[in-house]
């Protein structure tokens, strides 16, 4: 299955923790770079409670969004308030039942010994597909609706990254196989970032798939310095290559034109 350049990916974050500062959201920042290595674009991140509602909302939110990819985190053990299958399920009015394939997972993991709530861990929306879990016991879940794949992982950074590596990113990757990246670095010295934005902001703009991203080095007095990370996104090397290098030489004649000391180190 071919995938669209700058295909949309979403990112939806489930925890109370999360909400009230006692968690850091490592997960997002993490998924999102990973989603971007892999040629998604990230549209958004949407954090909501352990409310089963809420989370619903925000998967028809990322769905309605037009995201080509979902990926949820948090949610999938085995306590009252890990409801973010179901709350999956709500949104796709679709049943939960228990998957026998997740089932045998837990099974797996605690040698046989079947409590409520670990058979709730191997509750899913129907159709859907568990993710094995190498590192923890929940299994994750995948599932397709309305033309988004939706991936399900656990909050636990270790096992939300075991998993993605293991059995997620693969995955990706074949949605992603048609596109080509190209990447640059360019190094401005002497103009601030604020009058630099305008010209960044115009250089994103020549390409519906170009990003470019400006990492203050410097002060924004004195003597300023930026690095720009350009991408560009193609169906082909030369596709991508023609983005990139339009976008890098409207940075450097830009910049150049505003006072900056500006040249290509990457």
């Amino acid at each position: 299955m071919g995938l669209a350049p700058g295909s949309k990916a979403v990112i939806v974050s489930v925890g109370n923790e999360l909400l009230i500062g006692k968690v850091v959201n490592t997960n997002l920042s993490w998924l999102g770079s990973k989603l971007t290595e892999l040629g998604f674009r990230v549209d958004r991140g949407i954090v909501v409670p352990d409310d089963l509602d809420l989370i619903a909302w925000a998967f028809r939110t990322a769905v309605d969004a037009g995201a080509r990819v979902v990926i949820a985190t948090g949610g999938l053990g085995p306590t009252f308030d890990d409801m973010t299958s179901e709350g999956l399920a709500r949104a796709m009015g679709a049943e939960m039942v228990v998957n026998e394939e997740a089932l045998e997972m837990v099974r797996r993991k605690y040698g046989g010994e079947l409590t409520e709530s670990r058979v709730k861990m191997a509750r899913m929306p129907r159709g859907a597909k568990p993710i094995p879990n190498p590192v923890g016991t929940a299994p994750g879940v995948e599932v397709e609706w309305r033309g988004s794949v939706i991936f399900l992982l656990p909050g636990v950074p270790s096992e939300m990254m075991a998993m993605f590596e293991e059995s997620v990113k693969a995955k990706l990757t074949q949605l992603a196989r048609a596109l080509k990246k190209a990447e640059a670095l360019i190094r401005s010295v002497g103009l601030p970032e604020s009058l630099a934005a305008p010209v960044v902001e115009s250089a994103a703009k020549l390409g519906e798939h170009t990003y470019v991203k400006s990492h203050p080095k410097g002060s924004e007095t004195g003597k300023p310095v930026l690095e720009l990370h350009v991408t560009a996104y193609g169906v082909s090397e030369e596709e991508a290559l023609s983005k990139l290098e339009e976008a890098v030489d409207y940075l450097l004649r830009e910049l150049g034109r505003r006072g900056a000391q500006v040249h290509r180190i990457g």
